[in-house]
């Protein structure tokens, strides 16, 4: 029986895996993962047959302990205790954290969460960065309050957004910015020596849940607001406009070098590509897809179903993604 500090690690989905990694492999020499807590298996797919989430797929190939709790609750928490484990790691996991199962672990719960806080507190802060343009995101490693998102920070890892980079890429790269901070970090948690530093609260942001109706296209926005939400939101919910009775879906959209002083939704060039006019530039829709139909390129798509040059695309107002 190994003497190294218990740690149990609490995620869903396929950004926790990086993080995962580490402690399985590098982290084996500063202490034991004793199980991983994860979703429930949801049936999926047009069989509806019963799948596990990246993470639980990942607990099974290793042979480490796997709980599927439908909710954190009592059960778990007397679980953490009678195991003695001196320290959970939290990153999208799904599910409120209850104060019983937050203060078994001898020195508590972790949560890597990806924005650089304080701003960003939310359900959403990856997809909601992109989609505001913003350059730079990240992960903070914090403690786990009732309000959400609101512990101390004890470090943080920035990430770079490029001007190509879609929501999968970033959530990628915020998943592997986990890594150095563990590397910087593990020791200290584990024996209760992490310092904390209080957010600033006057600069807080929180970001909403995105739905589907975040995908209407909205042309009276930039098109490098455009551009940015259509990344921001692939693959889910992507990006579509209504096209007299057909719902057309957007996938690779691109900031025009043209412009236009057209009424924003026209649609003012067609041919390699869709562009229309925007509130401010141009914006170029380089892949569409027909209900039922496959997402194609622009010049593809048009052989089968005809966009007119002077038309003017329906736009939807865009809900704020700020609450």
């Amino acid at each position: 029986m190994s003497d190294l500090p218990k740690i149990v690690y609490f995620g869903s989905d396929a950004i926790c895996l990086p993080g995962l990694r580490y402690l399985v492999e590098q982290g084996s020499q500063l202490c034991t993962l004793a199980a991983v807590v994860t979703q429930p298996d949801r049936r999926q797919g047009r069989g509806k047959k019963l799948q596990q989430n990246p993470v639980a797929a990942y607990a099974s190939e290793q042979g480490i302990q796997l709980l599927q709790p439908d909710k954190p609750d009592a059960a778990l928490a007397e679980w953490l205790r009678a195991e003695s484990v001196a320290l959970a790691f939290v990153m999208a996991y799904g599910h409120f954290l209850p104060k019983s199962v937050r203060e078994a672990p001898t020195h508590g719960m972790l949560n890597f969460h990806g924005s650089l806080l304080p701003a960003y507190r939310g359900a959403s802060p990856v997809e909601t960065a992109i989609a505001l343009g913003e350059q730079e995101t990240g992960v903070c490693l914090m403690q786990i309050v009732k309000e959400m998102d609101a512990g101390d920070v004890a470090d943080r890892e920035s990430v770079r957004i490029e001007s190509t980079d879609t929501s999968p890429i970033v959530r990628a790269k915020v998943g592997e910015a986990v890594v150095p901070l563990l590397q910087r970090d593990l020791a200290a948690a584990l024996s209760g020596q992490l310092d904390f530093v209080p957010q600033d609260v006057s600069q807080t942001t929180f970001c909403r849940k995105i739905s589907k109706e975040d995908g209407a296209l909205d042309f009276n926005q930039s098109a490098a607001a455009l551009d940015a939400r259509l990344r921001a939101f692939t693959p889910w919910p992507g990006g579509y406009f209504d096209h007299r009775e057909t719902r057309v879906k957007v996938g690779r959209c691109t900031v025009s070098a043209s412009s236009s002083r057209a009424q924003p939704g026209t649609v003012v060039a067609v041919g390699d590509c869709v562009e229309v006019a925007t509130a401010e530039g141009v914006v170029s829709l380089h892949e569409l897809q027909r209900p039922g139909g496959r997402m194609l390129p622009a010049p593809d798509f048009l052989r089968g179903y005809p966009i007119e040059e002077g038309e003017v695309l329906a736009s939807v107002a865009s809900a704020p993604l700020l609450v």
